[in-house]
């Protein structure tokens, strides 16, 4: 499968380190040291702005909470982008994850009365579940984009639509109720070190999957694949059950974001994930990665997902109508991918 737009670019992370590809690393790591510096500037400007009620540490304790599901999202889609695919569909995966897991917890919890005696067994199997049906979607994309050859923003818009629909068939249009308090409890809210354990959940499994980027063979062959899929395929990569792995990747990952976003509220959210998709995209290409494939890191899809998860909490601190999120992140949004088509540019003509 040929990457999201094919370029002429070189890998840019297998073999011995060329000058261009020297190159291409130091613009990554410069790209996401100005991203990082213009974090520390909003928050610099609304703890200026808004004082201690901004910079205060419940409230960055609120921030890390909020933005802790679209970092697991966006850690597949930092993945995905890389190695030169998309993947539309994951709001909706998450919300068909979610809902077959909470049927699950529902039926195995036990009865309310009772106080839900197998609530602890039931949360086990209902997170292995909801991550199963995740990788299960993933697995689906893979193959269908791998095999069939077509672009994947096409069949993953696709997937988009089964996934939302199936969910909404199962539920009949209503969120499912009636999950164990344990869920909030003992996972969507509980404290570790004095922050949420989703926190936790979601920066372990950045931290682990910057590591796996930067210094395996995986991530490698992820970078060249999406540098160039036909010159990766020419030295030994195995394209095509890569690709596959990146999507199932991607799938379970929303399957685990839907099982704690169902812990967090105790129920569904049948239709609150229309726009997952978009804003993990938009983190990982303002943190940059490249929409052509080949460039970017884990710690700079970070830095992207915190950025909107900052200015949505201080401008409603210093009490500006949120709706100008939505306005800074795609203006932010245009000026990223104006940017690396400019790199691209300049990286074609010196090769």
């Amino acid at each position: 499968m040929t990457p999201l737009i094919t370029t002429a670019a070189t890998p840019s992370e297998p073999g011995p380190a060329g000058a261009g590809s020297r190159a291409r690393r130091a613009a990554g790591a410069l790209t996401g040291s100005w991203v990082f510096l213009a974090l520390i500037a909003l928050v610099v400007f609304f703890s200026v702005m808004a004082g201690t009620t901004f910079f205060a540490a419940d409230n960055f304790r609120n921030i890390a909470f909020n933005a802790s599901g679209t970092m697991i999202l966006a850690v597949g889609t930092a993945f995905l982008i890389i190695g030169g695919q998309l993947d539309l569909s994951i709001g909706s995966v998450l919300v068909f994850s979610e809902v077959i897991a909470a049927k699950v917890i529902v039926a195995m919890a036990g009865a309310p009365e009772r106080h839900y005696p197998h609530a602890t067994v039931a949360i086990f199997v209902g997170t292995a579940v909801s991550i199963l049906v995740g990788a299960a979607w993933g697995l689906l994309n893979g193959v269908l984009v791998t095999r069939l050859k077509i672009p994947s923003f096409i069949i993953t818009l696709g997937t988009l639509g089964m996934a939302l629909g199936l969910a909404q068939v199962i539920t009949e249009g209503t969120d499912v109720t009636g999950l164990p308090p344990q869920m909030v409890t003992g996972l969507g809210m509980k404290h570790v070190l004095g922050l949420p354990l989703p926190v936790w959940i979601a920066v372990a499994i950045a931290v682990l999957a910057g590591l796996v980027l930067a210094k395996t063979r995986f991530g490698r062959h992820t970078y060249a694949i999406g540098s160039n899929a036909e010159a990766a395929r020419r030295s030994g990569i195995n394209v095509r059950r890569h690709q596959v792995v990146l999507f199932v990747f991607m799938g379970a990952l929303a399957g685990l974001a839907g099982l704690l976003d169902v812990a967090r509220y105790t129920t569904t959210g049948v239709s609150g994930h229309s726009a997952d998709n978009l804003v993990a995209i938009a983190a990982v290409i303002i943190g940059g990665a490249s929409l052509f494939g080949g460039r970017g890191t884990i710690f700079g899809a970070a830095v992207g997902v915190m950025i909107p998860a900052v200015l949505n909490n201080g401008l409603v601190i210093i009490d500006v109508q949120p709706f100008w999120q939505t306005v800074a992140i795609g203006a932010i949004l245009i000026v990223a991918v104006a940017v690396d088509d400019v790199k691209r540019r300049q990286q074609l003509r010196g090769s």
